[in-house]
């Protein structure tokens, strides 16, 4: 069992061990490895954040994940369903006998599927070599369709809004787990110590579903992500107290070696207690962040050229600060895009939605692109499920849908130019090579380098895993 992936009950060094025996201390691991990266040290000591080399040979080093709260509707987005043009207006039982029945419990609960199948407000056209069929919402991403990989199968096992966007995030929604962002941070550790491995960009710094989309549960502390407030851009917004108005940094440093040496002698007394380890690690990145930060989280600092490109709305300023921190060594970043619960207006909501994102999403990929960093980051678009092809014609919208929606990613080893799995005539249920979360999980681990069976965490007297005991990599989306 491999130990860098693997919990076990007696860790040969633990983490206050280190601590409590080095000279350094926390003091220390900050200014050597701050050394070590400016070729001034041989060595630095070990974080538990530091870096680690995967199993296999990875295909993607980051993740930037754009998470649209709410759930699109995949038949005016990326899965062209003529029939609902068919047989706009008639039930769905009426055109397709047991319809409802057929549906399943999860997919046709509480009366989702009800009522008159509704056509699609916009035009699909086919785009690049692929030819792959793309609405008219995206003109811009259209054109980088041979970049995507387009997951028409998915399904999911809720479609409560909140219980789905933890699902979708930490592979369970009955019980806390930890999210698949602090799965990875944990199985490779964080490419740059003084920013947060996971951070995740909101409009007011949490989510529908809760912190737990980017919580650690039970993994440890230093695992947890960053919740960042987006609603202004400032960066004293963003980050609270991003500086001290009234501690030098010399003396946060003695503040800090203080709070070490009071840790150790606690240690001392109540050995096997980690509880502190990852809040003390988390004040070392809050002191490092004070210089760090600053210039990460400041998109002015980027030609005006390359923030045009991104457009100047919520989602080009998120997408292009997601861009600089997974440059600067982030392992994962979630970049949340509310509004898709479209239960009325759906075209003309979707319609906002998409020139809100269009252009940025757009950039991204050309920005990446141009970076050479394309090939090993990881996106991946999509909610917490999709949408009915029924609804209330009058008024125009749509309810959730859990039995079959619609996922895309790019970059990080996908098979560009691919559509893979289908759904129904209508794009209700998945129907061809089904994809669930869980596999969806397995697949990303596995483009990072880790194995989804093996990466384990010892809890409460068994072994966990982000998959629990399901999911299986989509070999069919592998480049």
């Amino acid at each position: 069992m491999n130990p860098r992936l693997c919990s076990s009950t007696r860790p040969l060094t633990t983490r206050r061990d280190f601590l409590t025996r080095s000279a350094f201390g926390l003091g220390g691991l900050g200014l050597a490895s701050l050394m070590q990266e400016l070729g001034m040290a041989a060595e630095a000591p070990l974080s538990p954040l530091a870096s680690k080399k995967p199993p296999f040979a990875p295909k993607a080093k980051r993740v930037i994940q754009i998470f649209c709260e709410g759930g699109p509707s995949q038949v005016d987005t990326f899965d062209p369903k003529p029939a609902l043009e068919k047989y706009h207006g008639k039930m769905a039982d009426d055109v397709i006998k047991d319809y409802q029945k057929a549906a399943g419990d999860v997919a046709a609960g509480m009366g989702r599927l009800s009522g008159k199948l509704q056509r699609s407000g916009f035009k699909f056209a086919r785009h690049g070599q692929s030819g792959m069929e793309i609405s008219e919402l995206f003109p811009k991403l259209a054109t980088h369709a041979d970049e995507l990989c387009v997951i028409r199968s998915m399904h999911t096992k809720t479609s409560v809004h909140e219980l789905g966007q933890v699902f979708m995030n930490t592979g369970d929604f009955a019980s806390t787990r930890p999210s698949m962002g602090s799965w990875l941070l944990y199985g490779l550790g964080a490419e740059n110590q003084n920013l947060p491995g996971l951070v995740s960009l909101t409009e007011g710094g949490s989510a529908a579903g809760g912190d737990k989309q980017w919580g650690n549960a039970f993994l440890p502390a230093w695992t947890l992500g960053t919740g960042i407030p987006m609603r202004d851009p400032q960066i004293s917004k963003m980050i609270d107290n991003i500086r001290s108005q009234t501690t030098s940094l010399p003396e946060q440093r003695r503040q800090l070696d203080l709070i070490k040496r009071l840790h150790g002698q606690f240690a001392q007394k109540h050995p096997g207690d980690a509880f502190l380890d990852g809040h003390l690690n988390s004040f070392e990145t809050a002191f490092r962040m004070q210089v760090e930060a600053t210039d990460a989280f400041d998109i002015e600092r980027e030609p005006r050229s390359v923030r045009d490109l991104y457009g100047n709305t919520p989602q080009g300023r998120r997408l292009l600060l997601a861009r600089r921190l997974v440059e600067r060594g982030v392992r994962m970043v979630q970049v949340h895009h509310n509004g898709w619960d479209t239960h009325q207006r759906n075209d003309e909501r979707h319609r906002e939605l998409a020139a809100d994102c269009d252009q940025p999403l757009s950039a991204l990929l050309e920005d990446l692109k141009q970076r050479d960093m394309l090939k090993d980051t990881l996106i991946l678009w999509g909610g917490e499920f999709g949408r009915t092809p029924t609804g209330d014609i009058r008024a125009g919208g749509r309810d959730h849908n859990a039995g079959g929606f619609t996922v895309w990613m790019a970059g990080g080893g996908v098979k560009g130019g691919t559509v893979f799995g289908s759904t129904d005539d209508f794009g209700a249920l998945a129907q061809e090579n089904k994809v669930d979360v869980h596999d969806l999980h397995a697949t990303i681990l596995h483009l990072m380098g880790l194995d989804h069976e093996k990466l384990t965490y010892r809890f409460a007297g068994r072994d966990f895993r982000l998959t629990d005991v399901y999911g299986k990599v989509v070999k069919g989306i592998l480049a």
